[in-house]
């Protein structure tokens, strides 16, 4: 049976779904308060954090003012989707497909497991034994707080069961039935349409300020004024809401040709060469698709050794996926094959892309004035080439991460974990929050910047050392500095001071008596032409930046 057979023949399924995975694949223990961030933004915490009030959603500054001892872990969608390979693994024995949305949920049909285990609810048991033993089993056993199982009709109603499950602490079984699940879906917040639904979050918000609260009140409107007032979207969320089909009215079967595969004479041992080979299937699989004016949002990835093992898995994306998700998902899903204990017995030698579910694919315009160019396009492009070129690991991209020194604001995180063809993304990655940090400085930012602050001197009128006091006044006008060490800085000189401004105080973290710090901060132009940023802390001065 075909893949895209498989998607559309299922209409009741299981869901699996692990809470706040990435903080369990980052090796937290519950009782340590630890967030997982990813552009300022928590995204996973733990136990412990969320007994302090951290959130998922909330920005980093407010957690810490929440919990000032948290500990602030980088996300890492790699680590995530390696370290959850060990319960895709365990469903294998139920299942020959299982679907990966992201890493932390698994889904896969139910008629045939629970015909073979004896009804649903003998499925549900037997699927938790099956995912706590493969963790408890696992390389360094993951701290897991609990595992919530789902079973209902349609993929959605099954994540919402496998929510409750976890408040409930026992698996989650929807009776069979349009009124059954309804029944069940009722008393859900509308934002799940967007969390676990894929309905986009500007008709959800607007559903929220039209106060429609629950999926109780969405399903008992008409459908018909809905799809008017919303279009297809709109009837989309009325048929999540009322557990009618919940697959998206312009999703359809692909073309049978669409399958792309590559063979290997030679078996392939190193993630890195199958990894191209990847993008190069992503790549003609995507113009394929874009020719028909489609965009893939079910994928199913196969990959098979020389000896016969084979590893297939069925990796969603309700937006679509570009050709950089595509090759995302085959390395996470390699790494985590080719690292399962034991390894491998052989190398592979096939690999091959089948798209299961497409959907017509939205037009956009380029902007003229801050929003994605032809430029971004351009550098997209040779991002993906380098990493074509030197592997994934080997090209880095800036990414915003706040503060309020310049080191701080921007900082290089691995193209391997940024989706560079994702325009929304790469908009989030770069673009500051619309709440500045009080205290950074202001525009414009400068062309160099000190990974660790160097020592200067600054002198007045009469030679005596600049000091600034603590109410952040200065003891007089700066006007000769220069570098303690002249070799430190490659062009910096230093000399006379022909305009200053400032100083600027900036009292960080005065709460935690390990961490806290005061500072101020100048603005120094000198005769030679050089432009300095320049701070001092217990009473020593150091460059921090130049602008030109």
């Amino acid at each position: 049976m075909s893949s895209t057979h498989r998607v559309a023949s299922f209409t009741r399924h299981v869901v699996v779904w692990c809470p706040h995975w990435p903080v369990v694949a980052a090796g937290v223990a519950p009782d340590t308060a630890a967030a997982v961030v990813h552009n300022q933004q928590v995204v996973a915490a733990s136990r412990s954090a969320r007994a302090a009030g951290v959130r998922a959603g909330m920005r980093r500054r407010d957690a810490q003012a929440r919990c000032p001892s948290l500990t602030m872990i980088d996300a890492d969608p790699a680590r995530d989707a390696r370290h959850f390979e060990v319960v895709v693994r365990a469903l294998g024995e139920l299942v020959p497909v299982v679907g990966v949305d992201d890493p932390g949920t698994a889904m896969f049909g139910a008629r045939g497991p629970s015909r073979w285990c004896g009804g649903d609810e003998a499925l549900a048991e037997r699927v938790q034994q099956l995912v706590l033993g493969a963790l408890r089993a696992a390389d360094g056993p993951l701290c897991i707080e609990g595992v919530g199982i789902g079973i209902a009709d349609g993929r959605f109603a099954a994540a919402i069961a496998a929510h409750l499950s976890v408040r409930h602490g026992a698996p989650v079984v929807v009776p069979a039935g349009v009124s059954a699940t309804a029944a069940m879906l009722a008393p859900v917040g509308v934002r799940a349409l967007h969390d676990l639904g894929g309905v986009g979050i500007d008709t959800v918000d607007l559903l929220v300020r039209l106060g429609l609260a629950r999926l109780g009140d969405l399903a008992a409107l008409s459908r018909r004024d809905l799809a008017a007032r919303f279009g297809p979207e709109g009837e989309f969320a009325h048929r999540l809401a009322s557990g009618d089909d919940d697959r998206h009215p312009a999703g359809r079967a692909p073309a049978p040709d669409l399958a792309v595969v590559e063979t290997f004479d030679d078996p392939m041992l190193q993630i890195a060469p199958l990894v191209f080979s990847a993008r190069r299937l992503a790549e003609s699989l995507c113009g394929a698709l874009g020719v028909r004016g489609e965009c893939c949002t079910h994928l199913v990835v196969e990959a098979e050794t020389d000896h016969g093992e084979r590893s297939e898995r069925e990796w969603f994306r309700s937006g679509g996926m570009s050709v950089a998700a595509m090759v995302e998902r085959v390395r996470w899903q390699l790494e985590g094959w080719v690292n399962q204990p034991g390894g491998l017995s052989s190398g592979v030698v096939l690999l091959r892309l089948v798209p299961s579910l497409v959907r017509p694919m939205e037009g956009r315009q380029l902007g003229f004035w801050g929003e994605a160019s032809g430029a971004d396009e351009q550098a997209a492009r040779a991002v993906a080439r380098l990493v074509g070129l030197v592997g994934p690991d080997a090209v880095w991209v800036p990414e915003w991460g706040g503060g309020r020194d310049p080191v701080e604001r921007y900082r290089w995180v691995c193209a391997a974990g940024v989706d560079i063809d994702d325009r929304a993304a790469r908009t989030r990655a770069l673009q500051p929050p619309a709440q500045p940090w009080p205290g950074h400085i202001a525009a414009p930012s400068p062309a160099w910047v000190a990974d660790t602050p160097i020592a200067i001197d600054v002198r007045d009128a009469t030679g005596a050392a600049v000091r600034v006091d603590g109410r952040g006044g200065i003891s007089a006008a700066p006007v000769h500095a220069v570098l303690l060490d002249a070799s430190a800085v490659s062009g910096a000189r230093g000399g006379d001071v022909t305009a200053w401004a400032g100083p600027w105080p900036v009292d960080e973290r005065w709460w935690d008596t390990a961490r806290r710090r005061r500072r101020a901060r100048l603005q120094l132009l000198l005769d030679s032409g050089e432009a300095w940023l320049v701070s001092i802390e217990h009473g020593t001065w150091r460059l921090e930046a130049r602008y030109c």
